[in-house]
């Protein structure tokens, strides 16, 4: 019997090699997340990224990567000496595993303990350790932008993609996602 790990990686049926008949098609200049592949890729962004709460910056770089994965939005990463950890605290006895990037460490705005804003991964898998010692941030509780554009939350609690303008999908977690 497989373990886990083997059978979470091979058990995807969309992998990026060809774009389903339910995906949009992207115009000139756009990006249909059903080209990005699985397992993922990282990707270096040449955009300004910045995270803010209510108006104060928790994160801001020119340094992050994003990880692209069939189905999804983006997830960027900004390198942990860009975030200001002062306003951030580790949340005890939280963690999730990712088949491709290892195990994941929650964090939590000092202000609003309770609620996870942002992950990253100490220990990640090979071939993800570009990750380690970046965050990840979810837009559903923070004001996300990368070049200026402030971005849209992927539907759900779980995903934490970054739409922007240039994306077409549908994207994982979307109603009509169920069935991927």
């Amino acid at each position: 019997m497989k373990n886990w790990l083997q059978y979470a990686r091979e058990s995807w049926d969309h992998t990026g090699k060809q774009r389903h008949s339910f995906a949009i098609t992207p115009k000139k200049g756009q990006r249909s997340v059903w080209d990005f592949p699985r397992p993922p890729k990282i990707e270096k962004v040449n955009k300004s990224v910045l995270v803010s709460h209510k108006g104060i910056v928790v994160a801001e770089t020119v340094i992050a990567l994003a990880v692209l994965e069939t189905a999804s939005p983006p997830t960027y990463y900004i390198p942990q000496v860009d975030v200001d950890m002062s306003k951030l605290i580790k949340i005890q006895n939280k963690s999730s595993m990712c088949e491709w990037k290892g195990t994941a460490v929650y964090f939590a705005l000092k202000t609003i303990k309770d609620q996870p804003i942002a992950w990253s991964y100490p220990k990640p898998f090979a071939g993800f350790e570009k990750v380690k010692d970046h965050l990840a941030f979810y837009p559903q509780h923070l004001e996300c932008y990368v070049g200026g554009e402030r971005v849209q939350a992927q539907v759900g609690a779980f995903y934490a993609g970054w739409i922007t303008s240039n994306l077409v999908g549908p994207f994982k977690g979307e109603k009509v996602s169920e069935h991927w």
